[in-house]
């Protein structure tokens, strides 16, 4: 479509008679969609609202399809989520995709998911398409302006296509909000473009599922519902025979078929965004052998960059937005933020800034990304890409930040420095990760000898073969490398030097290969969904 637009252009004179003529041409793209040009199958998770499960249920998909012999893909055309991930070309894409893609077993690509929308305030985000920032949009600005990013939608689509058997696509939110559905590109106006079937899924554990799934089938157009060829109900929790009234009922009442009932599930998958529900879980801090607490920033991004730490089972991974919840960890990681200078306003006006800065002395600290640049002296925003100005830093690393308008973007490989402190063992461990930031740290004073934290072999990007990363002093480590904890060995030898300083040993099974772990939930979320989900329905529904 690329060279057709082109040669379009060059063909025609006026600008009005090549916008009719490109529009022309887009119909009859979508034309030979529907027509069963492009041959991979579609299925495609809506939900009655957000946070029913819908990535989760995804990447479930994805891995049944992958052990059934079928190349699985995953697709979201556009996700809004501060949770995000480089690929190995360097483009940034959804980090619900990401994983998905892991249960599938195929390498993340921008294709998955074609546009990504990060807030970064409470009326705009940040607007990435391909993988690749365009600009910051006010939301009726980006209203108005989505539907011209409908061909960048079906050319990914098609790239997918054309590498898999099955394409299992992703909504977002609720397709019945009826505020949305004009120009809608990511619930049932997708279905239509790629004449996707549609599960539609509703939570029970938040109550009230049949209104869910009932209000939504009755907001749908007649030509959207008849899109829905299965209802399900997921995180339910107790015996499924009291359910059997309400299913008979629900399928009464909706016309069609309730497809299964997923149980509850105590699962380590990383989530979607901020809707998850780790920030209000493990608070049991005083019955765990290590506590490590992460700030809960107003605009926190990647935190699946500690989901590590959950697989142990002597650790307590807590997220706090307040003095009276910090408690005494054994260490306090500032994670990454979408806003890093309002966030930093944030922890000086509630109390945490000074509450990290008086155990700065006797607790770990270690900051991400953009808790990295708050550790710092200071940071400079004179393009004004966050909030402008001239802002001190918590003046706990030797280092300063500007914020730039060019967003690095690469994944790396790399080796941790000799450090010292309780971390020191870290030393010489190798490491895996990925950046994403628009910011740049120098040391200071300048003519300083700089305490790296690691030297990176980048992989993608423009920063060259290699590069030195991150700083620490005393107590105190920062980086910009997401995912640093991921690799094998490492969270585990953090956990035991924190459990060391404590003069407590930890149990022996503790801990193992994160892959192997990740891979294991991925297995026994496909299992669920095969004793859960009438499979032979959903079969049909594909066309498989």
């Amino acid at each position: 479509m690329d060279e057709v637009f082109t040669a379009t252009s060059n063909w025609l004179g006026t600008k009005q008679d090549r916008i009719m003529l490109s529009f022309c041409l887009y119909y009859l793209y979508a034309d030979l969609w529907h027509g069963g040009f492009f041959m991979a199958k579609t299925i495609m998770i809506q939900g009655a609202m957000s946070n029913v499960g819908k990535s989760v249920l995804t990447a479930g998909l994805c891995r049944v399809l992958r052990q059934d012999g079928f190349r699985a893909a995953p697709f979201k055309s556009q996700n809004m989520a501060l949770n995000s991930f480089i690929t190995p070309e360097g483009l940034e894409i959804g980090r619900a995709q990401a994983m998905q893609a892991e249960a599938a077993g195929i390498e993340p690509s921008a294709a998955m998911n074609p546009i990504l929308l990060k807030p970064n305030s409470d009326m705009g985000s940040q607007v990435i398409v391909n993988g690749e920032v365009v600009g910051n949009m006010k939301a009726k600005e980006y209203f108005a302006y989505k539907k011209k990013l409908i061909p960048d939608i079906l050319r990914a689509y098609e790239k997918l296509s054309a590498q898999a058997d099955i394409i299992v696509i992703e909504g977002a939110g609720s397709p019945a909000e009826i505020n949305l559905k004009d120009n809608d590109i990511v619930n049932m106006g997708l279905a239509e473009l790629l004449d996707a079937p549609v599960l539609l899924v509703g939570d029970i554990d938040r109550g009230g599922v049949f209104a869910q799934l009932l209000g939504t089938l009755l907001l749908l157009e007649e030509k959207e519902r008849a899109r829905v060829k299965g209802l399900v109900i997921n995180k339910f929790r107790g015996d499924r025979s009291i359910l059997e009234p309400g299913i008979r009922m629900l399928e009464e009442r909706g016309g069609i078929p309730v497809t299964g009932v997923i149980p509850y599930m105590q699962l380590v998958l990383e989530d979607e965004d901020s809707l998850t529900e780790r920030f209000s879980l493990r608070k049991d801090c005083a019955e765990k052998a290590v506590d490590i607490a992460v700030i809960r920033f107003p605009h926190i991004s990647n935190f699946t960059d500690f989901m590590v730490f959950e697989q142990f089972a002597d650790v307590s991974l807590r997220y706090v937005d307040s003095v009276s919840g910090l408690g005494e960890p054994d260490m306090i990681i500032l994670p990454g933020s979408k806003n890093t200078m309002g966030d930093l306003k944030w922890t000086r006006q509630n109390g945490l800034e000074a509450a990290v800065l008086k155990r700065a002395e006797k607790t770990v600290i270690f900051g991400i990304c953009g808790g990295y640049q708050m550790l710092g002296n200071v940071l400079r925003d004179p393009g004004g890409v966050e909030e402008g100005g001239v802002l001190r830093g918590m003046e706990l690393l030797p280092m300063e930040t500007e914020l730039g308008d060019k967003k690095i973007r690469t994944q790396v490989r790399g080796v941790f420095h000799a450090l010292e402190g309780e971390l020191s063992e870290l030393s010489g461990m190798e490491l895996c990760g990925y950046e994403i930031h628009m910011g740049r740290s120098r040391a200071v004073p300048p003519e300083a000898e700089r305490q790296s934290l690691c030297v990176l072999d980048v992989t993608a990007g423009e920063d060259g073969a290699g590069k030195e990363d991150g700083c620490f002093l005393g107590h105190v480590y920062g980086t910009y490398v997401h995912g640093i904890f991921d690799a094998d060995g490492i969270a585990e030898t953090v956990v035991r030097a924190l459990a060391k300083k404590k003069g407590v040993v930890l149990k022996e099974e503790n801990g193992t290969d994160y892959h192997a772990f990740k891979e294991a939930q991925y297995d026994s979320l496909a299992e669920a969904l095969r004793e859960a989900l009438d499979m032979q329905a959903v079969r049909r529904i594909i066309g498989i």
